[in-house]
Parts: structure tokens; sequence; C-alpha cells
């Protein structure tokens, strides 16, 4: 009897220890989302580069090597966002994420008017103004309908080889995150 109530202390103690520990390292983890490490880079309606730097670790993990990426966080609570970016690259697609990281829509330069980047992220209520009365500048534009306030647009293009690293450099650099009123 008295090997099994000593057991079980020290499974009670090992366990509170263990619980310890994660209580303790639960900010370490919740605090490094993308949602925090692009608050950190940037303000609302500003693209941030997602590679790294030369000489600092990338802001978001496991971007591929063969693609370049840039990012806005936006609240539609504001009004709606217009991402664009000119020119013309083999690829690029465009993500929408909800403020936990959620997938809502994603699309690519197949999808797009001859294939220039051009898109709105919208609520419902503010896709049902715009369907009354089309702004002028949107009417080559891929509307997003999302269901969320606060999210993240990532853009990312595809870099074939290290020749068409300053096209793809200078459309992302180029790329905007604009909060738009009507």
């Amino acid at each position: 009897m008295g090997k099994l109530l000593h057991a079980i202390v020290i499974g009670l103690i090992g366990a509170a220890i263990v619980h310890i520990v994660v209580l303790l390292l639960v900010p370490e983890f919740s605090e490094r989302d993308a949602w925090s490490n692009l608050s950190m880079k940037a303000d609302f309606y500003t693209m941030t580069r997602l590679d790294a730097e030369p000489g600092s670790p990338a802001p978001i993990k496991s971007i591929d090597p063969l693609f370049a990426a840039a990012a806005c966080r936006f609240d539609l609570a504001d009004g709606m966002v217009q991402v664009t970016a000119p020119g013309a690259l083999p690829f690029w697609s465009v993500s929408v994420y909800d403020r936990n990281g959620h997938n809502i829509y994603s699309f690519n330069d197949r999808s797009a008017t001859n294939g220039q980047m051009d898109a709105v992220v919208l609520t419902p209520a503010q896709m049902i103004e715009m369907r009354k009365a089309l702004p002028d500048g949107f009417e080559g534009s891929i509307f997003v309908e999302a269901p969320i306030e606060e999210g993240i647009v990532v853009l990312r293009a595809f870099v074939p080889d290290e020749s068409w690293r300053p096209a793809v450099t200078k459309f992302l650099s180029q790329s905007s995150c604009d909060l738009q009123q009507f």
C-alpha cells in the first residue's frame, strides 16, 4: 500500500510540474502568431515583405524558397481594402486570412483580368452597398467577400530563377494595400 501511495504522490507532483511549465510557456507561444509578428513590423494597410532580410529571421516561418511574399493587415470595420500590384509575373497568388490564421479565400493570376493583381476585400454588408453602384476604378477588381472584421492579405510571387528576382521584388515593393471608403 505504501508503494502505491508513493507512486501516486510522485505522479501528482510530476503532473503539477508539467502543468506549471506549460502555463509559463503559453505566453511565449501565443505571442508569436502571424498577426503579432506583422503588427510588430507595420501598421494596418501597410504591405510588409515576409522574406528574411540578410542577417535577420523571416517574420513568418515556412516560406517556400521559390516564392517571395508580402502581407498586409486590415480592419474591415474601417472600410474595404484594395490590394494592387503592377506588372506581370509568371505566377502570383493571394490568400486572405482571418486574425487567427484561418484561410478565408485564395486566388491566383489566372483569376485576374489580364493577370493584373487587383483585389478588394470587403464584408457582406459592404458588398451589398458596392453592388448598388460600382465606383470608378473597380471594374477589373476581384471582389473577396469575407465574413470577418480583421484579417491579413498575403501576396506571393513565384521566382522561377534568380533572373526574375528583380521583377518580383519590384512587383512586391510596389504592391499596395489601401483602405477604401465608398
